[in-house]
């Protein structure tokens, strides 16, 4: 049987609910205060009969009359003291102990009393909470229990005239019933006025929400179309009947929009799609239809009464014009930045191939013109020379650079992948810089650990990428600074770190490290010179094998930028790392006894 309870406001009333749970809530404290004054009137009419009973040595219908008007005074007291839940449970107990008393006055098992106690679980059903329903269900056992030993043979039964037993059984299943259809009439009205407060909201909130709402039924005509949708169509909509709602469709998106709607009906599965649709505009002075992109979220009305059959179908449509008119141009402007990306890519490789012959026979004929191959040329013709030949090696690295980031962002850069040692590069690259670290007095140190594995990628991208953050740091080290290259093992990777004790960078300027052409110092009258491509292409190169950049730094205090280079290459396979690696077994110099013998080549 349906409670109060079930109206979806919960198993326990709240005196905070608001709006339809809380006119339910009022409306039954109201029926359990009626029930506590329809119990107290019955039982102060009853009274006076009771005493007259009592008189004439018939106690029982004095004591029924007694708990009866007990009941509706207690239950009274805790409704005025807002405790509804004892208030219920008091009606609910009273009627059940009224039919206790009744049934020792009738010796028979299916009597008047047996009936009263029965009262009390259906007065909890429709009124009380889940956990009294339980309790009155159990109760009613025991109930039973004393009726059945009222009923038994020998048992001593009060002396009463039939008459008297008579009216103590109508009067008490009458009391009983009037509380019980009391209690029910009320709750049907709190039914009526929960439905019609529901129907009421759902349809404010169809007609008022910014969607279009359409439901369809199991045959597919339209049975209620909301507000909106004449803002979205440009229509009445009453004329959205099924048919004119198909041929706004476009003609390209009709078999999806099918499909999908197929799929909800018979299938009971939701479906969402973006399909055209025409959009009606009486202002327009041309014919030409203008079609909109719509959203269709299409829910299917369960019916478990009706399995297997077809459903009604509720459709919820938006516009999302603007936002395809957005992907649409988002699309446009990314192929357009991928075209220039590519003309800037063959651009850079095209330049560059065809600056490096002319520089190679500026930089070969200028070294020959300073070897004196050529014939003896005077201090400040050989001066000029070396210049050319410095400008020309130059010019040169440049193009090779901007060669290796065009292939790289193309991605025509391939690499020949190979096991080898990883700190064996450390010393000739060292041998490359050390001419730049000696002009600016920077100290070269090397910290290998000992016992590095193999690594498997491309040695001459590796020596690149060394040779690039080893440059980096030179250029930006202070007189007299240090760079440091790190080599150990971090995981399944090689941690390769190269420190220097120079200017550092702004978080600002960390955070867009690795970004092609990116100076710190982009100024005109910056102190150092290059292309800002150096870090690109360690980036580049790193990510080629699967690595990453990382960089920390403070400015004035130096920077550290570190490397970290999958162990097995590209195509790492954490799961054979540590097995399948190979590991040197020669004993490795460390890096600090390297500069030892480097400062000792120097001073010879």
């Amino acid at each position: 049987m349906r409670s109060l309870f079930t109206m979806g406001i919960g198993d326990k009333w709240t005196e905070a609910v608001t709006g339809i749970g809380h006119r339910s809530e009022v409306l039954r404290r109201k029926t359990l205060a009626n029930n506590a004054r329809m119990l107290v009137a019955f039982a102060a009419i009853c009274l006076p009969f009771a005493i007259a009973a009592a008189m004439m040595g018939t106690g029982l219908p004095f004591a029924a009359a007694v708990v009866v008007l007990a009941t509706g005074m207690v239950a009274m007291s805790f409704h005025n003291r807002r405790d509804y839940e004892h208030a219920a449970a008091a009606e609910v107990y009273g009627l059940m102990l009224c039919g206790v008393v009744m049934t020792f006055a009738d010796p028979r098992l299916g009597d008047a009393g047996m009936a009263v106690m029965l009262m009390g679980p259906v007065l909890a059903s429709l009124a009380g909470s889940a956990q009294l329903r339980r309790q009155s269900w159990r109760a009613i056992l025991v109930g039973f229990a004393a009726a059945a030993l009222a009923a038994v043979p020998g048992m001593p039964t009060p002396l009463m005239p039939q008459s008297v037993l008579f009216g103590l059984n109508l009067t008490g299943f009458v009391v009983a019933v009037a509380v019980v259809a009391h209690t029910a009439n009320r709750i049907g009205s709190a039914y009526e006025v929960y439905d019609k407060a529901q129907v009421t909201a759902y349809r404010h909130l169809i007609e008022h929400v910014e969607d279009a709402v359409i439901r369809f039924s199991s045959d597919g005509e339209v049975l209620m179309a909301s507000r909106s949708s004449e803002r979205l169509f440009g229509c009445p909509r009453y004329q959205l009947d099924g048919a004119a709602l198909g041929e706004r469709l476009h003609v390209l998106d009709r078999p999806t929009y099918l499909t999908a709607f197929a799929d909800a009906n018979l299938d009971g599965r939701p479906r969402r799609i973006e399909v055209r649709m025409r959009q009606d505009d009486p202002h327009a002075a041309g014919a030409v239809p203008r079609f909109i992109w719509v959203e269709i979220n299409l829910s299917p009305v369960a019916d478990p009464e009706a399995p297997g059959l077809r459903r009604e179908v509720i459709a919820v449509m938006r516009d999302v014009t603007e936002r395809k008119d957005a992907e649409a141009a988002m699309a446009a402007a990314r192929r357009e930045a991928e075209a220039a990306s590519d003309a800037k890519s063959r651009f850079l490789a095209t330049i560059g191939h065809e600056l490096r012959t002319p520089l190679n026979a500026v930089v070969g004929f200028s070294e020959m013109m300073t070897s004196g191959i050529g014939g003896e040329l005077s201090e400040t013709h050989r001066e000029y020379a070396g210049l050319i030949h410095q400008s020309g090696k130059h010019l040169l690295e440049v193009v090779r650079m901007l060669l290796d980031m065009s292939r790289i962002e193309a991605g025509k850069f391939e690499l020949h992948t190979e096991a080898f040692q990883m700190d064996e590069i450390v010393e000739p690259c060292f041998g490359m810089v050390e001419a730049a670290a000696r002009e600016r007095s920077v100290r070269l140190v090397a910290d290998i650990a000992p016992d590095l594995p193999l690594l498997n990628g491309d040695e001459r991208a590796c020596r690149q990428i060394l040779l690039n953050l080893l440059s980096n740091a030179v250029k930006f080290s202070h007189e007299g600074g240090r760079v440091t290259v790190s080599l150990k093992r971090q995981g399944q990777s090689l941690n390769l770190s190269v420190t220097d004790t120079g200017i550092g960078m702004a978080p600002e300027s960390l955070k867009r490290i690795g970004e092609p052409f990116f100076q710190a110092d982009s100024g005109l009258n910056r102190k150092h010179e290059g292309t800002g491509l150096g870090l690109s292409i360690v980036k580049g190169l790193a990510e080629l094998h699967g690595g990453t950049l990382r960089a920390l730094s403070e400015i004035g205090a130096g920077t550290t930028v570190t490397v970290l280079l999958p162990i097995n290459g590209p195509a790492i396979k954490t799961e054979d790392t540590a097995v399948v690696t190979p590991f040197r077994r020669e004993t490795v110099p460390s890096g600090h006894q390297w500069q030892d013998e480097n400062e000792k080549r120097q001073a010879q």
